[in-house]
């Protein structure tokens, strides 16, 4: 497997300069993200972000619609091996207006060829996949040096899966296929819309209170809900309390080894008390999980 890049917020500089140029505009959706390949051995696999799945690991079961639905895309992968897949396991997270009938489908957003070292643009794979019968997000736009105000029209629009009526989606996220950030990597960018975020809060609590120290702060960005399920279901065997200390610890292991990058640039090389982190971590973990301890 091959693990998916990070989609940048607009306005950071991983993304800086991506609005020039043709820029394309595709609705974000809230799920799991997911991959589907084939091995060398022309054998079919599928990843959530971080490892490969099977069938006593099944990421919500993602694992199991794959392997329901193999012939699709095996009917794709084995005419074009050197293809991963990447996309969205459309399972329950954060934003619940989603369709019935939308639910529980593996959405792609992105085709990387391994041979060519690149990410197919969409009308190079969007058909061939769609033929197959796999599920593919629609380009809403394609816009030249686009403004960020004309985007947000964008976000404030995007219907894509939504029950009628009943409102708009996450946000968007903006590909620009010739760009390159200034340190030589291709990177998207998004825009998410506010209200999505003010959900956020109060749905799972996120705190209001303002938090000074960088530590805090790195344990309130870092700690969400969403990382805590993920974790949870990366655990192997059945669950009990005796486990709480393992949980903890995957956590911790996740945001020092996944977001130390984020973080350096996020908080301008900081300089961090990590015991103190620890702790803080540790206390935002059971914020938002209280059911657990």
């Amino acid at each position: 497997m091959l693990k998916y890049q990070h989609v940048e917020r607009i306005g950071k500089d991983e993304v800086d300069g991506i609005l020039v140029g043709n820029v394309y505009i595709q609705p974000k959706i809230d799920g799991s993200n997911g991959q589907v390949g084939i091995d060398e051995n022309g054998h079919l696999y599928c990843a959530s972000r971080n490892q490969v799945l099977s069938e006593s690991v099944t990421n919500q079961g993602f694992w199991n619609y794959v392997q329901g639905g193999s012939a699709s895309f095996l009917k794709y992968l084995q005419d074009h091996s050197s293809h991963i897949l990447y996309g969205e396991w459309l399972v329950p997270h954060s934003l619940r207006t989603y369709r019935k009938d939308a639910w529980r489908k593996f959405y792609t957003f992105d085709v990387w060829d391994k041979d060519g070292e690149r990410y197919l643009q969409f009308d190079e794979y969007a058909s061939a996949l769609e033929s197959c019968g796999i599920e593919v997000i629609p380009v809403l736009a394609m816009i030249s040096n686009p403004t960020e105000e004309k985007l947000l029209q964008f976000v404030q629009s995007n219907t894509y899966l939504i029950e009628d009526g009943k409102g708009c989606g996450e946000g968007v996220v903006l590909k620009n296929y010739l760009f390159a950030n200034r340190y030589g990597r291709t990177t998207w960018g998004k825009i998410v819309r506010n209200e999505f975020k003010e959900e956020n809060r109060r749905t799972f609590g996120y705190p209001e209170v303002s938090m000074t120290s960088v530590e805090a702060r790195i344990a309130g960005q870092f700690v969400t809900v969403g990382r805590l399920e993920k974790v949870k279901s990366k655990m192997l065997g059945e669950w009990s309390n005796r486990r709480i200390p393992e949980y903890l610890n995957r956590v911790w292991h996740e945001i020092i080894t996944e977001e130390a990058w984020n973080i350096l640039k996020e908080y301008k090389n900081p300089t961090i008390n990590f015991k103190a982190l620890n702790r803080l971590v540790t206390s935002r973990i059971k914020e938002l999980d209280s059911e657990t301890f």
